[in-house]
């Protein structure tokens, strides 16, 4: 199993989940809002918020579990939907899951995605 986890500008977010939704059998997504700074540590950012003297940019995290097999299609999909071709656009992170456990089934590996 992968776990995939993606930074993406909030823009894009309906593009990317959108497109996400078509893919057969996608066990769910988890999203959420962050902040954060990049190498340019968000200094020329139209949209950075300053806390505590330090500058960041609202960004949105996509995180996903899926079987290897859909894992690259899910990649994919990310990458094409939330290219815009500017600094910023964000990273995608795959990651080897060791276990899923289902809280209220107690199902485990991959009957638990």
């Amino acid at each position: 199993m992968k776990e995939i986890k993606a930074i993406i500008k909030p823009f894009k977010l309906l593009d990317v989940i959108e497109e996400l939704q078509k893919i057969e059998g996608l066990p769910g997504v988890t999203v959420s809002e962050i902040k954060g700074f990049g190498k340019s540590r968000a200094k020329n950012a139209k949209d950075k918020i300053v806390y505590e003297l330090v500058e960041f940019i609202p960004r949105i995290k996509i995180e996903i579990v899926v079987v290897d097999e859909m894992a690259e299609e899910v990649v994919n999909v990310i990458q094409r939907y939330s290219h815009t071709g500017n600094t910023g656009d964000g990273k995608i992170f795959v990651v080897d899951v060791e276990n899923v456990v289902k809280i209220r089934t107690n199902e485990r590996g991959k009957d638990a995605v």
